[in-house]
């Protein structure tokens, strides 16, 4: 009896080594990259351009000012990871 169950027991063993040692193959490797975030910006016009005469060292002078914009930033989609192909190390 003690033979027979030892010799089930070898056999369930040498069946099972193979399926221990399979390994697979490597199809494809993806690395994990950082997408920043996006955001819409719109400029308001806060003041607009102009020339002004002003005194400055006994003498007048034409000057010009820019106008000055002011941005708003809204988030368009938030950053997140994504799956790029990379090739496999």
């Amino acid at each position: 009896m003690k033979t027979i169950l030892m010799g089930a027991i070898v056999a369930m063993a040498a069946a099972a080594t193979p399926a221990l040692a399979w390994q697979g193959q490597k199809v494809a490797c993806y690395d994990k990259v950082w997408v920043p975030a996006t955001y819409h910006t719109k400029k308001y016009l806060e003041y607009p351009a102009k020339m002004k005469w002003e005194h400055a060292n006994g003498q007048m002078v034409e000057m010009h000012y820019p106008a000055v914009y002011i941005e708003k930033k809204s988030l368009a989609k938030a950053g997140h990871y994504v799956l790029r192909k990379a090739a496999c190390r």
